[in-house]
Parts: structure tokens; C-alpha cells; sequence
């Protein structure tokens, strides 16, 4: 087991991932699945925080900032964890957990917009 926030570090260690959010599995899959398709709006932000070496390309990527409220690790809120940064919050995501459901390709995530 390794423990990073840098998912390029990941993605040349690792064949299979799991994405944490105060504490929680919010998505798991295969390592090239992850990075081809991401489907976990914690995962993609974390993704597009990778740095990239070519500036051309760094230039015309699109850098996904997350905003809302850091909630507390001791105290998380109810519902989904990730809610309170979260762009795609239904109210239900404020109420009920997400329960971690495989989308199809050994690709699990746990969110109320995806399953």
C-alpha cells in the first residue's frame, strides 16, 4: 500500500487505486482506467491538478478549482463528505451517504450523480 495526493506518482507505482476523501473510498478501479476515465468529482480535480512539463499544453489545460467550505475531518458532515465542495450537489448528497456501486469495468465510485 502507498498513500499519496500526487496521482502521477500513482500512476507509475500502482495497478490499481483507490481515491480517499476524509477517509472514505469515493472511487477504485485500474490505474489507466482511473486516469481514462474518471468519474468521482474529487478524482477529476485531483487529476487536473497534476502539473504538466510541456507549457504548450499546460497553457490549454483546464485546472479544476474546487470551492465550498473544507469540512472537518473529526466532525465530517452527513450525507456525502465530498458535498460541501462539490459542483454537481443534490440535495439528496446532503442527506445519504453514497453507497460505493461498481459503474462496469471493475470501476467502483461512490456517488449519488454517477449510479
Amino acid at each position: 500500500m502507498f498513500i499519496t495526493h500526487d496521482l502521477a506518482i500513482i500512476r507509475s507505482m500502482s495497478d490499481r487505486v483507490a481515491i480517499m476523501y476524509l477517509g472514505e473510498i469515493v472511487e477504485m478501479t485500474d490505474v489507466e482506467e482511473l486516469f481514462n476515465n474518471p468519474l468521482h468529482p474529487y478524482t477529476k480535480a485531483l487529476i487536473s491538478a497534476i502539473p504538466i512539463p510541456n507549457p504548450k499544453k499546460a497553457h490549454n489545460s483546464k485546472k479544476i478549482i474546487l470551492k465550498g467550505e473544507i469540512p472537518s475531518s473529526i466532525n465530517p458532515p452527513a450525507g456525502c463528505r465530498f458535498h460541501t465542495r462539490c459542483p454537481h450537489k443534490k440535495t439528496q448528497c446532503t442527506k445519504i451517504k453514497p453507497k460505493i456501486m461498481d459503474a462496469g469495468n471493475s470501476h467502483l465510485v461512490a456517488c449519488h450523480e454517477i449510479i
